[in-house]
């Protein structure tokens, strides 16, 4: 099996925090990229959880340079070639397939596969990624799962997902092992309906002070 020609966390974000993002609309994707580089956040994942999500990976590649824009949810090989001509800089996905495997190295797509146990997160780690999502982070034991992990797996690196909110951010992003997060609060469906982009920004804000606080 090939070698990943490249991981998520081999981009230069500036970030440790990856807002995972649901748009139900792409005129929302623009904004939402502007609001959260204001508060200092230069990364997104916009997953494909809706149609809408494609069109506005297209949008913020087109209209926001600044922006390293990623494709979420991706789980089926086709999806891989479809992300990559829309724009998205890297994939991250909630698992991890021989399908999806290749279908990122046939498209030269730095790639962020998704792991839930220690034998899965080996696997990733043989077919060459040193840095897995995570996910779904809190029903697979949360912070205590990445503390457990640290040990005998202490040179694979983790992007927890699923769980992590503004009130254990910090003790995530603490942990040796934890190269950055992933969270849906930062840009919460309400708050996109409702096109509160200065709310966007102040949480953004809020994360990036965390993150900066904290020396893993």
């Amino acid at each position: 099996m090939n070698k990943p020609s490249g991981a998520a966390s081999s981009l230069a974000f500036q970030s440790r925090v990856i807002p995972v993002i649901v748009i139900t609309h792409p005129n929302q994707a623009v904004p939402l990229a502007h609001a959260l580089l204001a508060g200092g956040i230069d990364v997104m994942e916009i997953t494909l959880r809706h149609a809408a999500g494609l069109h506005g990976i297209e949008a913020v590649a087109r209209e926001v340079p600044a922006m390293h824009v990623g494709a979420g949810t991706v789980t089926q090989a086709t999806e891989m070639r479809q992300v990559r001509e829309a724009g998205a800089t890297f994939a991250l996905s909630p698992g991890l397939t021989p399908e999806l495997h290749q279908a990122a190295q046939d498209q030269g797509m730095p790639f962020m596969p998704g792991v839930m146990t220690p034998s899965e997160a080996m696997r990733a780690r043989d077919w060459g990624y040193r840095t897995v999502k995570l996910f779904p982070a809190a029903q697979a034991g949360g912070l205590s799962m990445v503390k457990a992990m640290a040990g005998p797996l202490a040179d694979i690196m983790l992007c927890p997902t699923g769980g992590v909110s503004a009130a254990n951010l910090a003790e995530f992003l603490s942990q040796p092992n934890v190269a950055m997060v992933g969270g849906s609060w930062l840009a919460p469906l309400s708050l996109l309906e409702a096109a509160d982009w200065l709310a966007i920004t102040r949480l953004a804000c809020e994360a990036c002070a965390v993150a900066q606080s904290v020396n893993p």
